[in-house]
């Protein structure tokens, strides 16, 4: 029984770690994501298991770019001419990434970052959690 309770302890404790992302690592951002999860403001989740748009980030400092692209079945890309430009602040050791355009502007809180997998939080409370995109190449 002891074992257990140290057990629970010791995830308890690894559980409430500091996971902040790192500005060293922003760079992370750059490439192709694919939309996993979106869990909303009441708890619900909504998973995405196919894609025939993703996202391609291209970060330079704290400046970016954000555009939907379409897969080919060769491995290529077919861009959709949606590309959103956006901005990296830095806020009581978080980061945001402010979208402007000529209609409309939002910010998006970084939740989590690392090699494989980021994930956003906008102002009503909806996380978009995404996964680095693997390409499929079947034509030789």
């Amino acid at each position: 029984m002891k074992y257990w309770i140290v057990i629970g302890l010791l995830l308890g404790i690894l559980s409430c770690t500091d996971k902040s992302i790192a500005e060293t690592d922003l760079h992370l951002l750059n490439g192709y994501w694919e939309i996993t999860t979106v869990e909303f403001a009441d708890g619900t989740k909504k998973e995405y298991t196919v894609n025939t748009t993703i996202d391609f980030i291209q970060l330079n400092q704290f400046k970016g770019i954000k555009s939907k692209v379409q897969p080919k079945l060769d491995g290529t890309y077919t861009s959709t001419k949606d590309v959103e430009p956006f901005s990296i602040l830095k806020k009581d050791d978080e980061f945001l990434l402010q979208y402007k355009n000529g209609l409309n502007q939002w910010t998006e809180q970084l939740k989590q970052l690392d090699s494989l997998n980021f994930s956003i939080k906008d102002k009503e409370g909806i996380t978009y959690t995404y996964k680095r995109y693997e390409p499929i190449n079947i034509i030789p």
